[in-house]
């Protein structure tokens, strides 16, 4: 997960600058975890085929939303955005509505890390004192809130703090590892993973929501599209920010294994990277690598606990939901839409600490919901450039028709390639995850469904067309399955 910064002026940053918002909105907490996470389900044979799966398939992904931005640079709600003006106004707000519970629950893993980060050195707030860490998020989410209200935003100087404190960990992993710890016989031993009887087909379908929670974020970089000083310069940063970001998760990853056995890795705590550093340079490495997570995700917490209220906010500013939610303050927040975002978080805390649900268990379904907006806005895409438009909704309003600049043909057959592959990998990942997500996606959509048809019926407007009661008998009936799941105890979170 990762961390976004504020907007520069239009037309004035170079390529370099933009190469380096990519790395810093896209490396985050996940990274902390990546060792055991990775460990905990593929051997290093079948990790390094994800990781290029991951690899071709999330840059495909960074692509779509940059090419959108420049085909429909006026669609500037968000990525729901381009959802909403490709498949109607109810797929775009169940895109909306699911990227923000990813959000919503996202923040509730950072805080968890955060914590259990800090119980290695104070007990208090270890695994075994559950309670202790839910009331400290709780208060936590809350003093972040009453600052948000007052119009408190990350400052520069923040953004620049929270980067350099995860980065340099992060470096100094990789060069004390490589050099003092890593062994070859190590790294090779059982590469494939066949001592624990799982094919390699499997072990790679286990890590892929894994590899697209360390790239959460990328989608961002679309936003800098108009600020870039030539548009030549956005398409070389992405690449080389992606691949930036790729080495580094690669590397880290890769090094782990060849430090401690899978097993020994599986059974690390979530900032796992602090402890195979300790396992190498002894307990000031974990403290080094401990520091610096904490204060990343300090600054993670702060800046996408704001960005939870903005899919609220857009939303309502696009009648999708009761325009109260998007009400603005004298200080200029969205303090309504922050308000419902963190009593969401409030209740998701209380959910998480009743049901003990592990990080690992909210990075996988806040991934599923993550995967919404990224599976329809490669659909639109593909759409765009094979038919020249959406599947409109007749109230997406006519500046969603609009078809936009003409694209010429050779560009529209790439962007279609570029489209359908994302599209194919997002179905791929949502295949790949574990079905009970899934259906807990499902119920995490459900009440949404709620103020949306409160709004369209105060507004007199046809609530559902036909190929959108289709995707609400397939929500009702997953949230049915995951309810009768969790009630004979069949499903847990």
């Amino acid at each position: 997960m990762s961390e976004q910064n504020s907007q520069p002026k239009a037309h004035t940053v170079p390529m370099w600058t933009l190469v380096g918002i990519i790395i810093g909105s896209t490396i985050g907490a996940g990274i902390f975890s990546l060792p055991q996470n990775i460990a905990s389900v593929a051997a290093p044979g079948a990790m390094l085929i994800g990781w290029a799966i991951a690899g071709v398939g999330m840059l495909s992904v960074a692509f779509v939303f940059h090419i959108l931005a420049q085909r429909k640079p006026y669609l500037d709600a968000g990525v729901y955005s381009y959802v909403r003006a490709g498949l109607g106004d109810f797929i775009g707000f169940a895109s909306g509505w699911g990227y923000w519970l990813g959000s919503v629950i996202a923040q509730v893993g950072y805080a968890t890390l955060f914590f259990s980060t800090i119980g290695h050195y104070v007990p208090w707030f270890d695994q075994d004192h559950r309670l202790t860490q839910a009331i400290a998020v709780s208060a936590l989410t809350w003093l972040v809130f009453a600052g948000l209200t007052r119009g408190i935003k990350q400052a520069a100087v923040m953004n620049a703090v929270t980067t350099i404190a995860k980065l340099l960990p992060i470096l100094c992993f990789v060069v004390l590892v490589a050099f003092l710890g890593f062994s070859w016989d190590r790294f090779t031993l059982d590469f494939w993973g066949e001592a624990s009887s799982v094919s390699v087909f499997d072990q790679v379908q286990g890590i892929m929501l894994f590899t697209v929670w360390v790239f959460i974020g990328v989608e961002g970089a679309s936003v800098y599209s108009k600020q870039a000083k030539t548009r030549a310069d956005i398409g070389r940063a992405t690449v080389i920010g992606f691949l930036t970001v790729l080495v580094l998760l690669v590397t880290v990853s890769s090094l782990s294994f060849g430090v401690l056995t899978q097993a020994e890795l599986a059974a690390l705590p979530d900032n796992s990277m602090a402890a195979v550093l300790e396992a190498v340079v002894g307990p000031w490495g974990a403290a080094l690598v401990s520091i610096g997570l904490c204060l990343s995700v300090l600054g993670a917490y702060v800046s996408w606990q704001m960005l939870c209220a903005e899919p609220i906010a857009m939303m309502a500013a696009d009648r999708l939901l009761p325009q109260v939610a998007g009400r603005i303050n004298a200080n200029g927040a969205p303090w309504v839409a922050q308000l419902i975002s963190t009593v969401v978080i409030q209740l998701w805390v209380v959910v998480f600490f009743l049901n003990e649900t592990t990080y690992v268990s909210m990075v996988q379904l806040a991934t599923v919901m993550y995967l919404l907006p990224y599976t329809f806005s490669a659909l639109y895409l593909v759409l765009l450039a094979t038919r020249g438009r959406g599947i409109t909704h007749p109230h997406a309003g006519s500046r969603f028709n609009d078809s936009g600049p003409q694209v010429p043909r050779q560009s529209n057959m790439r962007h279609g390639a570029v489209g359908l592959l994302a599209f194919v990998y997002s179905l791929w990942l949502l295949y790949a995850a574990d079905p009970k997500y899934i259906l807990f996606g499902a119920l995490a959509v459900l009440p949404g469904l709620l103020p949306y048809v409160w709004t369209r019926l105060a507004q007199r407007e046809r609530v559902f067309n036909a190929f959108e009661w289709c995707v609400v008998a397939l929500v009702a009936a997953g949230s049915v399955a995951s309810v009768w799941g969790l009630a004979s105890g069949q499903l847990s979170l």
